[in-house]
């Protein structure tokens, strides 16, 4: 069996020392151009590749972006994990992909994140406490979280502007003529459920229109059955607006299966616009999330503290856009 080449192998085909080598692939530290040179060609000829982990013994870091997601049943989590895959591999980054069970990031799921080196993290739908924020924040680690506002100025955020969506979406709905709406809302206790209702309650307010909030889980089989909770117990409002996709696609069969025509009985609005909802089984009209700025703005501040720690915290909203199909 072939071994592995190795820096000592390039060093000795180079004529330099080891630790010339070492300072070129692993600690970025200054050598001539000359010794640069002499050690990339015999790299080359060898097909010489530096091993990630033994550059993380030197630098303490990986090229590694740690990514944390518990909503992997939800379509528009795995497109946000493929863009931002192809972002940080044009950058020269890897994601590992950590799955948690939780509401709130575990204690083992940090210490995977620790132990890999991570450059950075991302978390999409999970909190995180203070203790935890803390170990991060000692090991200079920059965190984002994605698609999600915590209350606390501790934290770098990047989201949809949600508040403005829900005002559009009510008044959308308000110039096709419903008066009477329902809001089938998510997991409650996240912002970017309250802020979207937020703005749409705030329209519907200050025009006196009616509207019923009925909670589920951001499911497609959550949409479904609160749909028929609706149906069977409850007039049937003039627009449903649906807090994720998943969950309109849930409420559209629903509807469908019960012998209800739509847009003619009733209306139907998503949001997050993922690839399912232009179907022509569904045609969802949707609010879409602007995801490939989003990505970039993430990436972009990843990286700047990657170069130079600060521990920036903000939170950027990013204005996303309806997209109008069947179902109004």
């Amino acid at each position: 069996m072939k071994q592995a080449i190795t820096a000592k192998d390039v060093a000795k085909l180079a004529g330099v020392s080891q630790s010339s080598v070492s300072r070129v692939f692993f600690d970025g530290a200054k050598v001539s151009e000359k010794t640069r040179a002499k050690i990339m060609a015999a790299a080359e000829q060898l097909g010489y590749r530096p091993n990630e982990f033994a550059r993380s013994l030197i630098t303490n870091r990986t090229r590694i972006i740690g990514m944390v997601m518990k909503g992997v049943q939800n379509p528009f989590y795995p497109q946000v994990l493929k863009q931002f895959a192809t972002a940080f591999k044009e950058e020269g980054y890897s994601i590992l992909y950590v799955h948690t069970n939780n509401d709130e990031i575990e204690a083992e799921d940090v210490e995977t994140l620790l132990n890999y080196n991570v450059a950075g993290v991302i978390i999409t739908d999970a909190a995180m406490a203070s203790t935890v924020e803390k170990q991060f924040e000692v090991n200079k680690i920059p965190v984002v979280f994605f698609n999600r506002k915590l209350n606390t100025d501790e934290f770098y955020s990047v989201c949809c502007n949600n508040v403005d969506a829900g005002r559009k979406i009510a008044e959308f709905l308000i110039n096709k003529g419903a008066t009477d709406m329902a809001y089938i809302t998510g997991d409650e206790k996240t912002s970017t459920s309250r802020e979207r209702q937020r703005g749409f309650q705030e329209i519907l307010d200050q025009r006196k229109i009616a509207y019923r909030q009925f909670a589920s889980d951001y499911t497609y089989n959550g949409g479904y059955q609160t749909a028929m909770q609706i149906i069977g117990k409850e007039s049937l409002p003039a627009a449903f607006f649906v807090a994720n996709d998943i969950m309109a696609l849930g409420v559209l069969d629903a509807l469908k299966n019960s012998g209800i025509k739509i847009p003619e009985d009733t209306k139907v609005i998503g949001f997050d616009n993922i690839d399912m909802a232009s179907w022509p089984a569904y045609q969802l009209t949707t609010w879409e999330q602007p995801i490939e700025k989003m990505v970039e703005t993430t990436v972009a501040y990843l990286l700047n503290e990657i170069a130079e720690y600060t521990g920036l915290a903000e939170v950027v909203e990013v204005d996303g856009s309806l997209i109008e199909r069947f179902t109004t």
